[in-house]
């Protein structure tokens, strides 16, 4: 069953002004975006997550003077934390999307488990491969810092945690983003927690977001092993998100991929072994609803010319029908950079900057 513990977290002091220092996820960010997050504020936890020049001992040397500073606060006892996301959706209806951050056991879902899990126990499962060459920033961020800076996004299949999350906890510190009203509270009683713990332990958890972020965990949890002989230290966990699958908590939209270190050329030749083209009139917002009706994708150009990417009959036959995993399929094994970006506006926006070859919309 998926161990999922309480921690003592490192959160920003009481009195921090949330919207200065608190970031998007490093993986939807532009370099635009951190150039501007670390001009924000000084203490803005992009200059850790995202340190300038990738120099990662800097990095950790700056979250732990934030530490000595007293900027960063470490939790007198273990805690879960309850995070609450509020919006209006598409359609205007207003939702709440309620899970809790904790330490999740860190397993490996398709290799010889050990005494942590058997194939008949419920464990942690992955829907999408991991590519060592997007983890080797996150791997060398963890090995400096010793911490987890962004949470895995577990979907647990088992029954009740919405409910057992529905009463607030100590809140300390909500912040709105895009829309989106951010909420974290902290729960310490234990009984509390054990109850949260046991339904999680109920049934597995599946991984929504954070593939490398969990592949990085496996990887730094084996050098901690080979390091130390143990198999009873931190590493054995990493942070994560959890809330359950059931259709009230979920809000799904596409994330778009960016894509460079690749000329326009070979992209295409690669793309064209799994889809053919055909001109989109006019790429817009109406596009994308397209993009569902037709079942196809839509590649786009840095001069905003975009093309229909429409799936070769059986060319994904025997995999999921998932935009994500047709990409991933077609451009295997090919070396291309991948950034990902929410919304058209956005990844127009990228591509004008110059930095990027084309990107591909999906679903």
């Amino acid at each position: 069953m998926p161990d999922f513990r309480s921690f003592r977290a490192l959160r920003y002091e009481a009195s921090t002004d949330l919207k200065e220092v608190l970031a998007p996820p490093y993986d939807v960010l532009s370099e635009s975006d951190v150039k501007r997050l670390h001009r924000r504020d000084p203490h803005n936890i992009c200059r850790v997550d995202m340190p300038a020049g990738h120099d990662y001992d800097e990095a950790a040397e700056l979250l732990w003077s934030w530490v000595k500073s007293g900027d960063m606060v470490l939790d007198a006892e273990d805690a879960l934390t309850i995070y609450r996301l509020r919006f209006t959706d598409a359609t205007g209806e207003a939702r709440e999307i309620t899970g809790v951050l904790g330490a999740l056991e860190v397993v490996n879902p398709q290799a010889d488990l050990g005494d942590h899990i058997s194939a008949d126990t419920p464990g942690v499962l992955p829907h999408e491969r991991v590519t060592p060459k997007a983890s080797t920033d996150r791997l060398e961020l963890t090995r400096a810092t010793k911490t987890n800076l962004s949470p895995v996004w577990g979907l647990s299949l088992a029954n009740g945690l919405t409910a057992a999350l529905a009463a607030e906890g100590e809140r300390l510190g909500a912040v709105e983003f895009e829309g989106v009203v951010h909420q974290v509270e902290r729960i310490t009683d234990p009984t509390r927690i054990e109850a949260i713990r046991a339904i999680i332990a109920d049934d597995d958890v599946l991984i929504a977001d954070g593939h490398h972020r969990y592949g990085v965990a496996q990887i730094y949890r084996d050098e901690v092993r080979q390091a130390t002989g143990r198999t009873d230290t931190d590493a054995e966990y990493t942070l994560a998100f959890v809330n359950e699958l059931v259709e009230d908590q979920l809000s799904i939209e596409a994330i778009h991929r960016l894509y460079s270190d690749i000329s326009a050329d070979d992209l295409r030749e690669r793309l064209g072994g799994f889809f053919t083209f055909a001109p989109v009139e006019e790429l817009s917002s109406a596009t994308l609803a397209e993009m569902v009706d037709l079942e196809r994708l839509v590649l786009v150009w840095p001069d905003g010319e975009a093309e229909w990417l429409i799936p070769i009959p059986g060319a994904f036959e025997a995999l999921r029908e998932l935009d994500g995993v047709w990409l991933e399929t077609a451009l295997d094994g090919l070396e291309v950079d991948v950034e990902y970006q929410h919304g058209l506006e956005a990844v127009q926006e990228c591509l004008e900057d110059g930095d990027y070859t084309a990107a591909v919309l999906i679903r």
